[in-house]
């Protein structure tokens, strides 16, 4: 994932963030100004000519509808007018390059606060004090957007600058110039006006989520089965989800690790539905069963932490913790949404700004998939490389990536070699990119701009907003070295550095900078980590491994669009029930999982009513976040169809990342000469399947 792209799609205020579309808050009737508007119409078109008309219209209503009356009364507004109007073509580029440069500072400056704010919690620095949490909660921008407004800033770019709708964008965007589509993302940093307390709440109570996910270790030693048996090795402490679930799909390599994979399930289905104990939560001092769900002092000792006394070793269950943490932040976001009447919900705001791909499509791309009779004949050729009935832990089933010849207790080692700490891996980085196609010229110029930080949580990558400023990767890194799952993390990380820098170092205009939106930075990101054992040397693709890495691809998007139908459901549950307490969002989100499963999955497994599917802790602490998986996925397999096409990863990941913040179908015609959809991953599959048969 990449958290600085989360934080200015989902946490800025409207003068920050990028891709917003274009919208008034209800405000003032425009009555009281339309006298005023009149007036300099016919006085402004008198002294600059007819051609200022269709730009002078559009600005003043612009203008006049965010305009408040404590902006000031008509002969503030009027002379503002006469002052701030760019009549002449001159004057108005001075003015777009004049806030293009001072926008990018300003960017930049802020988020490198928020990154240095948020060092002690995100990175692995020693530990952690309350006052720490205090300052990775503070957003240092959450006034921008009202000082903007204050002092016009705001009203000189609606003034000058278009509003454009998504219909506008998607239906023109492709006859515009990179100046227009520049001039659009101008315009879209000021399309709404949340009052700044609304937009430090929403960062208040994310950090807090963030915090929250960041902590959820499981002591995997401290499992015991029913007879008493560990199953795992000392020392392992897995994050959920993601090292929960990568220990599932480790263990497909391992022979007769069926049991692991199920006690696994079994601590995820805790975890959804708030069984868990909470003692057990990041604490290596208690041993727990988690199928009779029975806690006891830990038998053995695989850390420094002190054995809990025995008197506070108890079941009792995480108290809707996780729910809570996902409530607070609709309670948050709500908040907003009178100010975004044409996209009054985060939903609305995540699809039609952020995206720029409506829900209804998205839905049905999703539904494209899990319904595709490509799905049945995947499952079968799962179970019989299985050898058995296939079980719902399987829907993490990772055997067709190259990585089935290896174990991660092989890979373990040779990571932790090659990387026994964050430096070693920044150092090879220019290595890996020269293997990866670019040239060892572009790629020592990329790779001094990225920087590599052991991570507290799972990891991150950690863009900038200003071309003096690096790109920050964070991986986990144990004490011993990096381990793979850590290796993996990171590649997928460095991915998204690359895009970071590429697409704002090397782009004519930084309105531009970035991608499409948060899935096309994902995609970009699996094209790296689809080749982590290639930059370890392990492996080397032929038309066998890429048929077998197709249906892996078919297969994770199987998976992962189930779990963004969860997401997208539940918050569609929480504006249906605004007045819901933590444990209803709890048994709506189980009965959420359960329904999505019943109807997509259990035609498959063969068993109903799992929750796997609300497992995934972006549910908790990103907003809607989980579609740009699926969706990453989709279109990561498009990009990687064009680059073997062209026969470089390198030169074509540069061309593609250069376009900066264009519409997503724009982008992608451009790219791979066709629009986001899954029809070139279902066709794939359906000749990887001939060629696995073979």
């Amino acid at each position: 994932m990449t958290w600085s792209t989360m934080f200015k799609a989902a946490l800025l205020p409207a003068a920050l963030a990028i891709a917003f579309g274009a919208f008034a808050q209800p405000g003032p009737t425009v009555d009281p100004l339309a006298s005023s508007m009149a007036k300099l119409e016919t006085e402004l078109v008198a002294t600059h000519g007819e051609n200022v008309r269709p730009s002078l219209q559009r600005g003043l209503r612009q203008v006049s509808i965010l305009w408040k009356p404590e902006d000031g009364d008509a002969a503030t507004f009027e002379n503002f007018v006469r002052k701030n109007f760019a009549a002449d073509t001159s004057t108005r580029d001075e003015l777009f390059k004049r806030l293009e440069a001072m926008f990018e500072q300003l960017d930049g400056h802020m988020l490198e606060i928020i990154r240095e704010f948020r060092m002690q919690t995100d990175v692995e620095l020693g530990p952690v004090l309350p006052v720490d949490h205090l300052f990775a909660g503070y957003n240092p921008s959450a006034h921008v957007a009202d000082d903007f407004f204050a002092n016009k800033i705001a009203f000189v770019v609606l003034l000058n600058f278009p509003l454009t709708t998504l219909d506008e964008r998607l239906a023109q965007g492709d006859s515009w110039t990179r100046r227009e589509w520049a001039e659009a993302r101008l315009g879209q940093r000021f399309s709404r006006r949340v009052p700044a307390e609304v937009n430090q709440e929403i960062s208040r109570v994310s950090s807090a989520a963030d915090n929250y996910i960041n902590g959820y270790n499981i002591w995997m030693h401290h499992l015991l089965d029913e007879k008493g048996i560990r199953l795992f090795p000392a020392k392992m402490r897995l994050i959920s989800h993601w090292n929960l679930r990568d220990e599932i799909r480790a263990n497909f390599a391992v022979p007769d690790a069926i049991e692991k994979q199920r006690m696994i399930q079994q601590v995820m289905e805790r975890i959804v539905t708030q069984t868990i104990p909470q003692v057990v939560i990041d604490n290596p001092t208690v041993d727990w069963k988690p199928y009779s769900n029975t806690v006891a002092p830990a038998a053995v000792s695989d850390s420094d932490r002190a054995p809990s006394p025995a008197a506070v070793v108890t079941n009792t269950r995480e108290p809707d913790t996780r729910y809570e943490h996902l409530l607070n932040q609709f309670n948050a976001v709500r908040k907003a949404d009178p100010y975004s009447p044409a996209a009054p919900t985060l939903i609305a705001r995540r699809f039609d700004e952020n995206r720029e791909i409506p829900e209804e499509r998205v839905r049905a791309i999703f539904e494209q998939v899990l319904t595709s009779p490509l799905v049945p004949q995947v499952a079968a050729l799962i179970q019989k490389r299985l050898g058995r009935p296939l079980e719902p832990f399987d829907i993490w089933y990772n055997g067709f990536r190259a990585s089935g010849a290896y174990t991660e207790a092989e890979l373990d080692p040779i990571v932790r070699k090659k990387y026994p700490n964050a430096e070693a891996y920044r150092a090879d980085i220019p290595n890996m990119l020269v293997s990866l196609g670019f040239s060892k010229e572009r790629a020592a110029v990329i790779a001094d701009n990225i920087v590599v930080h052991p991570s507290r949580g799972i990891g991150h990558a950690f863009g900038a907003a200003t071309r003096d400023e690096k790109a920050y990767l964070r991986t986990r890194v144990e004490k011993d070295g990096m381990n793979y799952k850590g290796y993996n993390i990171a590649v997928h990380e460095m991915g998204h550095n690359v895009e970071q820098t590429i697409s704002l170092n090397e782009i004519d205009h930084t309105m531009l900078e970035g991608v499409p939106n948060t899935a096309f930075t994902e995609a970009l990101a699996f094209v790296f980590q689809a080749r982590d054992l290639e930059l370890l040397g392990l492996a080397k693709p032929d038309a066998r491994s890429r048929a077998l890495a197709t249906l892996g691809t078919f297969w994770g998007t199987y998976e992962i669009a189930g779990v963004a139908l969860v997401d997208m459901n539940v918050w569609r549950w929480m504006y249906d029930n605004p007045d819901a307490t933590p444990a209803q969002l709890r048994d709506a989100t189980v009965q959420i999982s359960r329904d999505i499963w019943n109807r997509y999955y259990a035609p498959v497994f063969g068993k109903r009513d799992v929750v796997l599917l609300g497992i995934y802790s972006h549910m908790i602490d990103a907003m809607l976040y989980l579609p740009d998986y699926p969706l990453g996925h989709l279109i990561a397999f498009q990009i990687e169809q064009q680059m073997e096409r062209a026969g470089s990863i390198g030169p074509e990941f540069e061309r593609m990342a250069k376009q900066g913040n264009l519409a997503p179908d724009i982008w992608m015609k451009n790219a791979t000469g066709a629009p986001v959809g899954p029809e070139a991953l279902l066709t794939a599959t359906v000749t990887a399947l001939k060629t696995v048969a073979q």
